[in-house]
């Protein structure tokens, strides 16, 4: 899906930046970006979402290079590992990566964001329709629910989303954020991941292909369009949420969605982002 949403910003003219985990497969990316586009350029940075280090590390070479960033789309992620495991700071990995390493992310490249007046996407799942945030035992340790869990990283990075551009209106730092999600569809997130000890494709991926070739879910190049549209739509003050406008949004066109109940306490959001920022260590610029 990250793929695809490149390519497409390729194809239009962007200046692409892919932070990648594996060199290999970035550059086997980079070579289906070029297949459809010769405009722009596209370039491959290191980048271990589970890792603080390492997205300190980006942070730093992106500011040293100093070019303004004007999309941001935050989209990488990890889901139901088969064991609780821990990212290398020690937080349950998939609150640790896709929530935690990506607002640590948007921290770092802040004056970068301000200098391009970006527009911020963070890319959330079906999945923050459901569950809850774990408020006090965030890391799972005491009582492990994969889906549980995956549920609550994406609640949390939706709070925190809508928490930046409400903190953005108000101190003038020049950004938006919106929320998208991709419904459903057979993309690598469930495919087999030796890497988090998933040496199989999750068992319902079989059924999803199958309802996909049938129309009724998504596909990987129509699951990257709400983030597209979240983060090229023209006159977007920040704030909004896409995802498919087809049955209980798993799959169709994409459009502006109403924000699921769990994304609109504004308490639950401020919470949010501070036990984010006390979290990843890494201060947002004063209010």
């Amino acid at each position: 899906m990250g793929l695809r949403i490149a390519t497409r910003l390729g194809a239009a003219g962007a200046e692409l930046i892919l932070p990648v985990r594996n060199p290999r497969k970035g550059e086997a990316a980079i070579a289906t970006i070029r297949e459809h586009t010769a405009a722009g350029s596209v370039s491959l940075r290191s980048l271990e979402l589970s890792s603080l280090d390492s997205v300190a590390a980006l942070g730093e070479t992106l500011r040293a290079e100093g070019d303004p960033i004007h999309i941001f789309i935050g989209n990488a992620g990890v889901m139901h590992p088969p064991t609780r495991q821990t990212t290398a700071d020690g937080f349950e990995l998939q609150f640790g990566t896709n929530h935690l390493g990506h607002a640590a992310l948007i921290a770092h490249l802040m004056p970068l964001l301000q200098a391009g007046r970006a527009r911020v996407t963070l890319q959330l799942s079906i999945a923050a329709n459901q569950g809850a945030v774990n408020w006090d035992d965030l890391n799972w340790e005491r009582s492990y629910d994969s889906m549980g869990a995956y549920s609550q990283s994406k609640i949390a990075y939706g709070l925190f989303g809508l928490e930046l551009v409400r903190r953005s209106t108000q101190a003038g730092w020049g950004i938006t954020a919106d929320l998208s999600h991709p419904g459903v569809a057979p993309t690598n997130l469930l495919a087999a991941r030796p890497e988090i000890g998933r040496d199989e494709a999750v068992a319902s991926r079989r059924l999803i292909s199958a309802l996909s070739r049938l129309g009724v879910m998504g596909t990987a190049d129509s699951a990257g369009l709400p983030a597209l549209m979240a983060a090229t739509s023209p006159g977007d003050a920040g704030g909004r949420f896409y995802g498919p406008s087809g049955i209980r949004g798993l799959g169709g066109r994409p459009a502006e969605q109403k924000l699921y109940p769990r994304l609109r306490s504004l308490e639950d959001a401020r919470r949010m982002w501070d036990v984010t920022q006390e979290l990843i260590g890494v201060p947002f610029p004063a209010n």
